[in-house]
């Protein structure tokens, strides 16, 4: 009998050599750390975060980031993932695209601190989480959208349990199982769309509470289909609509070429698509061109970002709230020409509904281009169109933060200390807790400091 995807799979991931692991990936790995506690921090005192914690019953051993309250590992995960994605300023896989950290870093950390607090059992476990999770995009691009439901929600249910799985020590068989196991844990529609509702926000902690059980389900004796993946009821059929993937992109050269070294890293807290956009808008601005000297703004864009980013227009030039307003290329490119910038406070209640970029969002138009790269390139463009009637364009090929331009170690440590201020830490605990990030994977794993 031949082996499954699966088991395939397992056969990569058990035959990894932790001490072999490229400098680049553990780079990745700090990176991804940083990132995920800055924006967990960042996002401790929202409504949707206090709601969230709230909801649990299930009080325990872990730590749930920048709370006094502790909870059960998956409560942690829960709450955390929540944090980590809930301002739309975490990380993402161009190509998927999927948002890796928020979901794998949360069900890693939750799964060594209350069962096996060993560093480096945490940077394999968010290692291979992160690239099984953004392998797994690739198998299919653009259907799990198309069909209706998020990548990071399916996929990162899936991944966390790989990452999760890695760092509780199980074999191959249990990876196997876990594997099996988190197909059926998946889930998340993109109804999260409509007015601008929360449920989004917790795809990536659902994932990493969901991944995390599957593990400890697997690691137990729980059983799980082999054939998760490409069976004829497998996830790709359910999520994607397909019978065939591209399974080669999951498996080939697993554990030798490390895709999520591309990981791309957020520069402003709102829909990836939407950023190489609010390039274009402020090179427009810092060109010199007033708001009211526009007649209208043109822009070119993938077919596949429409229904999420650009339709209803009439919802998206006039957002019904600050997290409608993350997922409107019209409202961000008006924010991002008249203010300079697009920060966490352009989303606030108050300036959504700025009348100056309310009148300029009313004049963003757009017309899909056939030959657009995405999901392999992330491209902005504005046509503006004077009242004068000259003509002014704006390209930006690639998402700025991504492989074509990344940002610096400093760049990330920058966001940590922005997204801690913003949450209410004071410099000198934000500093600690950075200082002590960087070795966090040299020890063993103590996440008190991360607390209140």
């Amino acid at each position: 009998m031949s082996a499954t995807i699966t088991e395939q799979l397992a056969d990569c991931i058990v035959a990894l050599d932790p001490a072999r692991l490229p400098d680049a990936l553990h780079a990745k790995c700090d990176d991804l750390l940083i990132d995920v506690i800055g924006l967990c921090v960042t996002a401790r005192n929202e409504d949707y975060v206090r709601s969230t914690l709230d909801a649990c019953d299930d009080d325990g051993p872990c730590t749930t980031i920048g709370h006094k309250r502790r909870l059960s590992a998956a409560g942690a995960a829960l709450v955390n993932g929540t944090a980590a994605h809930g301002e739309d300023f975490d990380d993402t896989f161009e190509g998927g695209p999927v948002h890796a950290g928020a979901v794998i870093v949360p069900a890693v950390l939750a799964a060594c601190e209350r069962h096996n607090p060993d560093g480096k059992a945490a940077l394999l476990g968010i290692a291979v989480g992160s690239e099984v999770m953004c392998r797994l995009s690739l198998v299919a691009p653009k259907a799990i959208h198309r069909a209706g439901f998020h990548p990071t929600a399916v996929l990162g249910t899936v991944a966390a349990a790989a990452g999760a799985a890695v760092a509780l020590g199980c074999d191959r068989t249990q990876i196997v199982n876990a594997l099996g196991i988190s197909g059926s844990m998946a889930s998340g529609i993109i109804e999260y769309l409509a007015e601008g509702s929360w449920t989004k926000r917790m795809h990536a902690g659902w994932a990493a509470q969901s991944g995390l059980r599957a593990a400890l389900l697997g690691r137990n004796g729980f059983v799980g289909p082999r054939t998760v993946f490409e069976g004829a009821h497998g996830l790709f059929h359910g999520f994607a609509h397909l019978k065939d993937g591209n399974y080669a992109a999951l498996i080939d050269n697993f554990g030798s070429r490390w895709v999520i070294e591309t990981l791309a890293f957020k520069p402003y807290p709102c829909g990836t698509m939407a950023h190489p956009f609010i390039d274009c808008a402020r090179r427009l601005a810092a060109s010199g061109i007033k708001a009211d000297e526009i007649d209208e703004m043109i822009c070119e864009t993938a077919e596949g970002i429409v229904h999420r980013l650009w339709e209803p227009l009439a919802e998206k030039q006039r957002p019904p709230n600050g997290y409608a307003a993350k997922f409107s290329i019209p409202y961000c490119i008006a924010a991002g020409f008249a203010r300079g910038n697009v920060g966490l406070d352009s989303f606030s209640e108050g300036n959504i509904a700025d009348p100056a970029v309310l009148a300029l969002a009313g004049k963003v138009r757009y017309e899909i281009d056939p030959k657009n790269p995405y999901p392999n390139e992330f491209t902005g463009h504005i046509r503006a169109r004077l009242k004068s009637g000259k003509v002014v364009e704006e390209r930006q090929p690639h998402f700025r933060g991504g492989a074509h331009e990344p940002l610096t170690r400093q760049d990330i440590e920058d966001k940590f200390l922005l997204n801690a201020r913003h949450g209410g830490w004071s410099a000198p605990r934000a500093r600690s807790v950075l200082d002590t990030a960087k070795n966090f994977y040299s020890g063993t794993i103590k996440l008190d400091q991360l607390g209140e």
